[in-house]
């Protein structure tokens, strides 16, 4: 297998961004907003923290905080700018390296899973090895049935909803989900899923979105009325969500 170059993956392309403006200003406040009816007490892991825009969102919400980033760009980046001063705990590895010293009662995995070559491997040791007997994993990943994704197959610009775009293979992402395939990793690695739901109605692609939020056309009105639409339409959102507790394993 080629050796993964993750600081490479993580930067922006000719035509692609790694991370829009519409993931930090719009996906990452509806993300909690989903979380915190599920969060439990007790600490945190995040398993894949970027740059630490995510985790600082997180702060509020919990003392004790571990994060796990195969990029040592991206935790330098976050140890002097998003995450500076705080007690986050950063450990620079690959989950399928990555040692941990205790279990968590809420471990996030948002937006990683599509980018692991052994996806089922790695949500089995959050399941075996990782979660807390009482603890709550939250798993949130792109949606290849999004509105977006269908009007670009419409439009002829890829071949299918659950397509890898050569902007998404140069970012390392494997796969594109969908509810069913989402749900049938999560269960082939023995968890537990308790909630499934969707997370924002996206019509529009992320460059578009960035567009829109220079504007005064976009109200706060109408990015709540965009989360609740897609409470109600889960398979129409930008991105689709578990929430899975420890299951007895395979």
């Amino acid at each position: 297998m080629t050796t993964r170059n993750y600081n490479s993956e993580l930067k922006d392309t000719s035509d692609h961004k790694y991370a829009y403006n519409f993931d930090f200003d719009v996906m990452h406040h509806f993300m909690i907003k989903s979380f915190v009816p599920f969060f439990k007490d007790g600490n945190l892991l995040e398993l894949g923290s970027f740059k630490g825009d995510f985790t600082q969102k997180l702060l509020p919400f919990f003392k004790d905080i571990t994060c796990v980033e195969a990029s040592n760009e991206a935790i330098a980046t976050a140890k002097q700018t998003t995450l500076a001063g705080t007690s986050v705990n950063c450990i620079h590895s690959t989950f399928e390296e990555a040692s941990l010293p205790t279990k968590y009662d809420n471990i996030v995995l948002t937006h990683v899973l599509e980018h692991l070559d052994n996806p089922v491997e790695i949500l089995k040791k959050i399941n075996d090895e990782w979660l807390s007997a009482t603890g709550r994993f939250f798993l949130v990943c792109p949606n290849a049935n999004a509105p977006s994704r269908q009007i670009a197959v419409k439009m002829g610009l890829i071949s299918h909803n659950a397509t890898v775009t050569p902007a998404e293979k140069e970012h390392g992402h494997r796969i594109t989900y969908t509810l069913d395939t989402l749900e049938r990793d999560a269960r082939q690695a023995g968890l537990k899923i308790v909630h499934r739901s969707g997370i924002f109605f996206k019509a529009l692609a992320n460059f578009q979105w960035d567009r829109l939020l220079e504007t005064d056309i976009i109200s706060k009105e109408y990015l709540e009325g965009c989360y609740e639409l897609g409470q109600q339409y889960p398979d129409l959102c930008s991105s689709i969500f578990l929430v899975c507790e420890k299951g007895n394993g395979r």
